[in-house]
């Protein structure tokens, strides 16, 4: 018996449950797929499923076992991954990505920590926004990236998500810096300074209906990355920025945490109640997570961890994520 292919059955239908939608995912026919889930049930001497007309239920000794299937399907395909590494020749370079907004401090974070544990490895790190990301990441030119949320993860293995709470960039003058944390609703009359939306589009059109949601609609959306061309912006006076505290932190006069402030002539506040931010995770293509990917994905948690203030945006334990449903709003 084929043991990994019938475990990878035996998952397809347990995420599913259904026969059918299982036997899709695999680019497969349904009898087969149910031959395979029998064979295994008698090789492990448990039954794995209970099935009616109308539904298939996991049992409880299935449940028990999908931990371990799962653990033992990314193992070898962490295995694969590497051995097809050194076939191709690219078992020396990892091919990683960046978003923009990402801190100063946090890259040389990650850079810092990949050359001490990787040394054997040369990190190739571009930044790219996640459109850009999740392109490359689909034709192969691309081992890891760490992308925003929400967008289509289907293909993609994902890390633990970091949510990096944001906070508005305002002109020193503006009525709103006065305040210690400043409501959504405060910001009517300004335009709002938002990256590009072919950059992320979810995330774009999630942030805007978050804000229209809390009594902020921009007299106009102005788009802009670079942090001086922002910050020009700001400084016209007739517009604010969303950007995490981190960002700040690494400015020219480093405020103390909560209190805002960058310059002379710009102020950073917190948005009462916290309801934007960043959600980060690293994702990297289905089967192709090997050791050097893994280790780059835990290097990237720590340094965000340690620079960028994220919290944990999902609970510790295993979950199947679709595209349409990436995190719990």
């Amino acid at each position: 018996m084929d043991l990994l292919r019938h475990v990878r059955c035996f998952v397809a239908v347990a995420e599913e449950s259904h026969f059918g939608r299982a036997a899709a995912r695999l680019n497969m026919a349904q009898p087969p797929l149910s031959q395979r889930i029998q064979r295994l049930e008698r090789e492990l001497g448990v039954r794995l499923f209970d099935r009616s007309s109308r539904q298939v239920t996991i049992t409880k000794a299935g449940a028990l076992l999908l931990d371990d299937a799962r653990a033992l399907l990314a193992r070898a395909d962490a295995l694969a991954a590497t051995a097809a590494r050194f076939r191709d020749g690219e078992s020396g370079v990892l091919r990683a990505a960046l978003p923009p907004d990402i801190s100063s401090r946090t890259v040389a974070a990650i850079l810092r920590a990949f050359q001490e544990r990787q040394s054997g490895v040369e990190l190739e790190l571009r930044e790219l926004s996640t459109t850009e990301q999740l392109a490359e990441l689909a034709a192969h030119t691309l081992d890891v990236g760490l992308i925003h949320h929400p967008c289509d993860i289907a293909g993609l293995e994902l890390g633990q998500v970091l949510r990096r709470p944001l906070g508005v960039l305002l002109p020193r003058d503006a009525p709103a810096a006065a305040l210690g944390v400043v409501p959504l609703a405060a910001l009517t009359g300004y335009d709002l300074i938002l990256f590009p939306r072919a950059h992320a589009p979810a995330l774009h059109d999630d942030l805007l209906t978050t804000c229209a949601r809390n009594g902020f609609t921009p007299q106009a959306v102005r788009h802009g990355h670079g942090e001086r061309f922002t910050r020009g912006l700001v400084l016209s006076g007739s517009a604010v920025a969303f950007t995490p505290e981190d960002d700040q932190a690494a400015g020219p006069a480093r405020p103390a945490r909560g209190t805002g402030g960058t310059d002379a002539d710009t102020v950073w506040r917190p948005l009462a109640g916290a309801p934007l931010a960043w959600r980060h995770s690293l994702a990297w293509p289905s089967g192709r997570g090997d050791v050097t990917v893994r280790a780059f994905n835990d290097i990237a948690m720590d340094a965000l961890w340690n620079t960028a203030g994220v919290s944990a945006d999902l609970p510790q334990r295993s979950l199947h994520l679709r595209p349409a449903a990436e995190y719990w709003l």
